[in-house]
């Protein structure tokens, strides 16, 4: 089963990256994204939560992958339907033609639906789940609620329901948020880290702040070991699972992942050291 676990992070165009994780030279010469393919089995496709992207650019991503075969891509649904709940049906077949190609080379494992914490379980807000739900039955999805509502019964049943996987979350602690959990229900199993600093996330209002990632945050190796032990739990039973950090500032998720999947798999891959010009940082936790 360790074969069908992914780890890996969340974007690859990040400005701040070159110098830290890619030299200037390698940024370029090469493709970041293939860079990060020697690496990791997984990068989840952060733009695609701002719009939809071009069937070009899927063709394009798709060639910088090609020398990983155990490669798949996963995608955040557009915020356009998960946060302003506006299902236009041209933006609905948009949003899915730039996929389609991942798709149908079978290297997109799932779509991330991500909700704000204000879309707590309501019966109104069930019906939404399943009305994008059934938008969307051609994907895998899973979905990241960051309200703790949605660990009832009632809730985990509804996603059991309709085959979507529930996204096993690490964020700031805050009012009634979503803790730590293990929860598989579907074929999919998923984790994202986030970061657990305050700074950014949530504006005035208890809202997580739209389009501002957390302050930085680095997860120490005891805190890497506790998701271990949740993450096993999940992969046991889970026909493939992804792990995914989005501490992306000064490419603290690099390095966590990288981290963490030498944790999981027991040794370190050759090419992870290439693409990390910090390594003192990264022997410091692995």
């Amino acid at each position: 089963m360790i074969s069908q676990l992914r780890c890996g992070v969340s974007g690859w165009a990040h400005p701040e990256w070159t110098g830290t994780i890619y030299s200037k030279r390698e940024a370029k010469e090469r493709h970041q994204l293939s860079l990060l393919a020697e690496s990791f089995d997984t990068l989840e496709l952060d733009q695609t939560f701002n719009g939809p992207v071009r069937e070009e650019s899927s063709r394009l991503w798709l060639s910088k992958v090609a020398k990983n075969p155990r490669f798949q891509f996963t995608a955040g649904l557009w915020k356009k339907f998960t946060h302003d709940r506006m299902l236009d049906s041209a933006d609905i077949k948009a949003f899915k033609d730039g996929l389609w190609p991942l798709m149908s080379a079978k290297k997109l494992g799932c779509i991330v639906m991500q909700f704000p914490w204000a879309f707590r379980y309501t019966a109104e807000n069930r019906e939404f789940f399943i009305q994008l739900r059934r938008a969307f039955h051609e994907f895998p999805l899973v979905a990241e609620m960051r309200h703790a509502s949605w660990m009832m019964e009632e809730a985990v049943g509804t996603m059991i329901d309709y085959r979507v996987g529930f996204v096993n979350i690490d964020q700031p602690a805050h009012v009634k948020a979503m803790p730590p959990t293990s929860f598989l229900t579907s074929a999919v199993g998923y984790v994202r880290l986030h970061g657990r600093d305050h700074h950014n996330w949530l504006n005035d209002f208890g809202k997580e702040a739209s389009a501002v990632q957390p302050a930085e945050y680095f997860y120490t190796r005891e805190e890497l070991n506790a998701w271990k032990l949740r993450i096993d739990r999940i992969h046991q039973h889970a026909a493939s699972s992804f792990v995914v950090f989005t501490n992306n500032i000064a490419g603290n998720s690099v390095y966590n992942a990288l981290t963490l999947e030498t944790m999981v798999e027991g040794v370190e891959r050759p090419a992870a050291k290439a693409i990390t010009r910090q390594p003192e940082l990264f022997r410091a936790v692995a």
